[in-house]
């Protein structure tokens, strides 16, 4: 299938992937799609996934409300659209807060998936410097941005997102990232972009989903990684360039690649800039 260069992540994402873009493509064989199945059990904003546009993929993230927003792009695109154009007229502060304040009523679990995943896209485009966090309850906790004109509505990347998903092979899910993976093969590629382990005690960012991801899970992950490796897969892991994290794959350390990547999305602008990240393969190149 041809790539259709409209087709971007709909979703501004902490730690998306899209400055790195040309550092990760360079390590794939996109020919291989053709005949087995991309992985990418942190989907995030999707930007590897979306520039590569693999046929055949599995897709997946334990935050419902990403999730549900690729369901909804995929099955209900024109429903989504509509309601968009509702916010389009509003932005101001205190129609913000009206509507990030909605989960914290009994009554958002009534909501629709479209009405969900909409409000969703409106306060990823509105809110202070694209990022998505919750508090501990699982309510998005981000304040209003300010931006003069918010690109709420971003209809042709929405439309050829969709066409995307409906006209390739690609499984949404909401599951573990182990059990995202459970029926990759050999040859089968997988991409992990976990929650970064922090480069110090103060720097942790864990508001993807209250679930959070501590050494423990990148242990876990570690071993599921050793796991695919055994089966014949290709698995191309990012994380920060941490003693922690570099000696949890000293396994592979012939095959890690240390990356400059800018980091425009976080919570605080001193934490924003040039950062060392590293790229973990289990293959050479």
């Amino acid at each position: 299938m041809r790539k259709n260069p409209v087709i971007k992540p709909f979703l501004k994402w902490a730690g998306g992937k899209r400055q790195l873009l040309p550092e990760l493509t360079k390590y794939i064989d996109q020919k291989s799609f053709n005949k087995h199945t991309y992985y990418e059990p942190f989907i995030g904003g999707g930007a590897l996934l979306f520039e590569l546009q693999p046929t055949r993929a599995v897709i997946s993230d334990k935050n419902k409300e990403l999730i549900n927003c690729y369901e909804v792009v995929k099955d209900s695109l024109d429903s989504l659209i509509k309601e968009l154009r509702k916010y389009q007229e509003h932005n101001s502060a205190d129609y913000f807060y009206k509507i990030r304040d909605l989960d914290r009523s009994p009554k958002y679990k009534n909501l629709s998936k479209v009405k969900r995943a909409a409000r969703i896209i409106y306060l990823n485009k509105t809110c202070y410097n694209g990022l998505f966090r919750v508090n501990s309850q699982g309510q998005f906790n981000v304040p209003f941005g300010r931006y003069k004109k918010p690109n709420i509505l971003d209809e042709a990347v929405l439309k050829a997102v969709s066409k995307y998903l409906n006209e390739s092979e690609v499984k949404i899910l909401n599951v573990d990232f182990a059990k995202a993976v459970k029926d990759a093969k050999k040859d089968d590629f997988i991409y992990f972009d976990p929650p970064y382990d922090p480069v110090s005690d103060t720097a942790s960012f864990t508001g993807y989903d209250i679930n959070g991801f501590n050494k423990d899970e990148q242990k876990r992950l570690k071993e599921v990684f050793d796991e695919l490796t055994d089966r014949g897969c290709q698995v191309i892991l990012s994380n920060s360039q941490t003693d922690f994290i570099m000696d949890l794959y000293q396994d592979y350390r012939d095959k890690i690649q240390v990356v400059r990547a800018a980091r425009s999305i976080n919570s605080k602008g001193l934490k924003r800039g040039k950062v060392d990240e590293i790229l973990v393969l289990n293959f050479s190149v």
